[in-house]
């Protein structure tokens, strides 16, 4: 095996006790576990990781970075995937991000869903779009204020090459209560919307590797799991 490259089979154990835990955790909120999808999350891991992931049937696939999903998209072509950016996508890496992914999950301005809306091809399906919202007021944390998130959404519906799939959240790091009132507050939001705009918003995704349980436990529909499937990134900087 090269260096950095992914075991399909360490990642076989990883996933069937995530698959057992998530199961745990729909159950005991009351949910059925296949309402819950798994975001298998590459970012900083090689192409291995995404053809490991593929042939254990998870086609979902999350990158934090433009060009890495670039790359990663050209060396696994062919293969079913959905690509998501769950990263900060900086305006000028919009029209890039329109072509390359099927959702963006952080879209966190109605200036960037302008921008999305205006390079994405009209010979593809609209570009599905989760608004990111930060709850945790801590600095240098990405994602639109609760208070703005309903002008987002109503930019983001009157653009013909976007579909508003719902809302996606990161929790602050520390005790899971902490996670747990940030899912609470998303939940929340969501239901405001539903109600104020007549949408359905169906995804909440919110739940990595140390909280996923606690995000289950309060409404999550998506949960982005990279260490937790992958183990630590390779490599300096990791």
């Amino acid at each position: 095996m090269t260096p950095g490259s992914v075991a399909a089979d360490a990642l076989a154990g990883r996933l069937a006790s995530i698959r057992e835990r998530v199961s745990r955790a729909a159950e005991s909120a009351g949910r059925d576990p296949q309402g819950i999808h798994l975001l298998a999350v590459t970012k900083g891991h090689p192409a291995s990781a995404v053809e490991a992931a593929v042939s254990l049937g998870l086609r979902e696939i999350g990158e934090s970075r433009v060009q890495e999903a670039q790359a990663k998209r050209a060396a696994c072509p062919g293969r079913g995937i959905s690509w998501h950016m769950i990263g900060h996508l900086q305006r000028n890496k919009a029209r890039l991000a329109a072509s390359l992914f099927d959702t963006v999950q952080s879209l966190d301005s109605a200036a960037l869903a302008v921008d999305l809306a205006r390079h994405r091809g009209t010979d593809v399906a609209p570009l599905r779009v989760l608004i990111e919202v930060e709850l945790t007021g801590l600095p240098g944390r990405t994602g639109t204020s609760p208070d703005d998130a309903a002008a987002v959404l109503e930019v983001v519906r009157g653009l013909a090459a976007l579909e508003p799939a719902g809302l996606m959240t990161v929790a602050p790091p520390g005790p899971a209560d902490a996670a747990q009132l940030c899912f609470e507050r998303l939940r929340g939001l969501r239901e405001a919307l539903r109600q104020a705009q007549g949408i359905a918003l169906e995804e909440l995704s919110m739940g990595m590797s140390d909280d996923y349980e606690v995000a289950i436990a309060h409404g999550a529909t998506v949960i982005r799991l990279g260490r937790a499937l992958f183990g630590d990134r390779p490599g300096p900087g990791r």
